[in-house]
C-alpha cells in the first residue's frame, strides 16, 4: 500500500490544464463503520469534464478530488463494519473517485458479484444505471415494445441498445454519423438512423408499424421534437442531458391532442431518493448483465492518474472508439 497516494486535484473551475494536478494525499486509516478502497479505474464522463469547466449542476467547494464513479477493493475494515470482506471489489458510491485510496462510509459501496473486469465495472455506476431506471421508471414497456433516442452512440445510448435488447425490447436510435450504424446494430439496435432522418414520416417503416412508447432525449432542440414527434399518444420523453445546449421547443399539439409526457431524470437525485434496496438491486441487476456478457462498453484508451490532464483532454475529442478511463493500480 502508497503511504502516500496519488490523488486529483482540482484547483479551479476552467481548462484542464490550468486547474487539475495530481498530488501525494494523506489518506487516514478507516474509523468506525468506514472502509479504506484501494481504487481500481474509473472513468472520464461528460459530468466529470463538467465540472472541471464549472458547468455542472452540482459542484464541490475547491480544492477537492473529482471522479462520479469508479471502481475499487477493500483493503480494510473499519471497526463495526459488517457484512463486507477485504478483497471484495465494491463500487464506491460517492464523489472523489480519482485516487488512488479512499475512506468511505461502509454503507455506500456496493458489493460486485465476484471477480468482473475492473474497466467494465468502473463504468457501471453512471450510465448502464442512467439507462436502467429510464428503462423502468417512466414507461411500463411489454416484450416487443419500441423506445426511441438520441445521442445512441453515447455511453448512456449503448447501454439503453445492449439492455433494450436484453429485456425484450426494441430500439430505434439517432446518431450523427452513418458511420456508427454498423457498430450499434452489432450491439443489438434495431434501427439506426441519422439526425437528417424525419421520424414523424419514417417511424412506421423503421419500427414496423408500432411507434415507440418511451424516448429518451441527451441533446434537445430540433433533434428532441423529432423524437417526439416519432411517439405513440400518451408516451413520455425523458430528457437527461442537453449536448446541444438548445432548449426544447414542443408543439402544443403534442400536449393536448397527443398528450405526451416530458419529464427529466438526473441520476444523483434518483440515489439520494431511492430506498437502498432499490439501489442495490439496480446495481446487482447490472452486475449481472456486465457478468454475463450483455452488457459492455468499448475502451479507448486507459491513462495512470498522473496523466490525468491528458485524460481529460483525450475525452473531450470527437470520434473515438470507446471510452476514457484512469487506470488508478497501474
Amino acid at each position: 500500500m502508497a503511504l502516500m497516494p496519488l490523488a486529483s486535484c482540482l484547483n479551479s473551475f476552467g481548462a484542464p490544464q490550468e486547474s487539475l494536478t495530481t498530488a501525494e494525499v494523506s489518506v487516514p486509516d478507516p474509523g468506525p463503520g468506514e472502509v479504506l478502497i484501494g481504487m481500481l479505474a474509473a472513468p472520464v464522463n461528460p459530468a466529470d469534464i463538467n465540472v472541471i469547466e464549472g458547468t455542472y449542476g452540482d459542484l464541490p467547494k475547491l480544492p477537492a478530488t473529482i471522479g462520479n464513479e469508479g471502481v475499487g477493493r477493500i483493503l480494510a475494515l473499519g471497526s463495526g463494519v459488517q457484512g463486507l470482506e477485504a478483497g471484495q471489489m465494491v463500487l464506491p458510491m460517492t464523489f472523489g473517485t480519482w485516487c488512488e485510496r479512499m475512506v468511505v462510509p461502509a454503507g455506500s459501496v456496493i458489493v460486485l458479484p465476484g471477480e468482473l473486469d475492473r474497466f467494465q465495472s468502473a463504468m457501471l455506476t453512471v450510465n448502464p444505471a442512467t439507462a436502467w431506471r429510464m428503462l423502468h421508471d417512466f414507461v411500463k414497456l411489454e416484450p416487443g415494445d419500441w423506445i426511441v433516442q438520441n445521442a445512441a452512440n453515447s455511453g448512456v445510448g449503448r447501454s439503453v441498445i445492449q439492455l433494450a435488447r436484453a429485456l425484450g425490447w426494441k430500439s430505434l436510435n439517432v446518431v450523427r454519423r452513418e458511420s456508427l450504424a454498423g457498430e450499434l446494430q452489432a450491439a443489438g439496435a434495431d434501427a439506426v438512423v441519422t439526425e437528417e432522418c424525419d421520424l414523424r414520416k419514417e417511424w412506421r417503416n423503421l419500427c414496423g408499424g408500432a411507434r415507440p412508447k418511451l424516448a429518451l432525449n441527451a441533446v434537445g432542440g430540433p433533434s428532441a421534437l423529432n423524437l417526439a414527434n416519432s411517439l405513440a399518444s400518451g408516451s413520455t420523453m425523458v430528457t437527461y442531458g442537453a449536448m446541444s445546449k438548445q432548449a426544447l421547443k414542443i408543439p402544443n399539439g403534442l400536449l393536448i391532442f397527443q398528450g405526451l409526457k416530458f419529464q427529466g431524470f438526473w441520476l444523483k437525485r434518483w440515489r439520494e431518493n431511492a430506498k437502498e434496496s432499490v439501489r442495490r438491486e439496480t446495481y446487482t441487476a447490472l452486475a449481472g448483465h456486465l457478468g454475463r456478457g450483455t452488457l459492455f462498453t468499448p475502451v479507448h484508451a486507459s491513462f495512470p492518474l498522473g496523466r490525468v490532464v491528458e485524460a481529460v483532454l483525450a475525452a473531450q475529442q470527437d470520434q473515438r472508439g470507446g471510452k476514457i478511463l484512469l487506470d488508478l493500480s497501474a
